[in-house]
């Protein structure tokens, strides 16, 4: 498995919408291993596929990425996946996203969610989720979409976010001179 590179807001790929996936072989399951090891090294709890520069509707993603007991980790592979549910109850959730580092914002998400997806071995499955599972899926298959949790805020929080994530860049280049 290698680490792939992510990408970071406002690249291009991120607002994209990706294609339907034809078939799931050995190749597209290495790409799958290979985001879900960027997806841990990065410290994340879900990765879509334009994060690393890939426009297909892939995802993986894994609620529970414990880095001390690595028997805890549920990583789940989903191709295609689309949401055929959602629950009329919301909740709020305070997001964060890899391409967006080291900022968080309260997303109002479906409670609950159905989501039919094509798994590792190229079966088709459905997952009923709730929880942080719910969240995290809908974070996801928006990123296949081109929507970005920040597209979610009012547009006075998101630009005080992108405000905030333009001084993050600034300090961390200063470091790094």
């Amino acid at each position: 498995m290698s680490v792939l590179k992510l990408y970071e807001y406002p690249d291009e790929v991120l607002r994209q919408k990706c294609v339907r996936v034809s078939k799931v072989d050995d190749e597209l399951r290495r790409f799958l291993d290979d985001m879900l090891e960027t997806m841990y090294v990065d410290k994340g709890c879900g990765l879509a596929a334009p994060q690393v520069g890939i426009t297909k509707r892939i995802i993986v993603l894994d609620p529970n990425p414990s880095d001390e007991d690595l028997s805890l980790r549920r990583p789940m592979y989903l191709v295609n996946p689309e949401i055929i549910w959602k629950s009329e109850e919301t909740v709020l959730f305070n997001e964060g996203c890899l391409s967006l580092p080291d900022q968080r914002a309260e997303v109002e998400r479906y409670e609950k969610v159905r989501v039919r997806y094509i798994d590792y071995n190229g079966q088709e499955q459905e997952i009923l989720a709730d929880d942080l599972l719910a969240i995290i899926l809908q974070h996801e298959i928006d990123h296949l979409d081109g929507i970005l949790y920040i597209d979610h805020l009012s547009r006075l929080k998101r630009t005080r976010l992108l405000h905030k994530l333009a001084k993050f860049r600034e300090g961390k280049a200063e470091k790094k001179e």
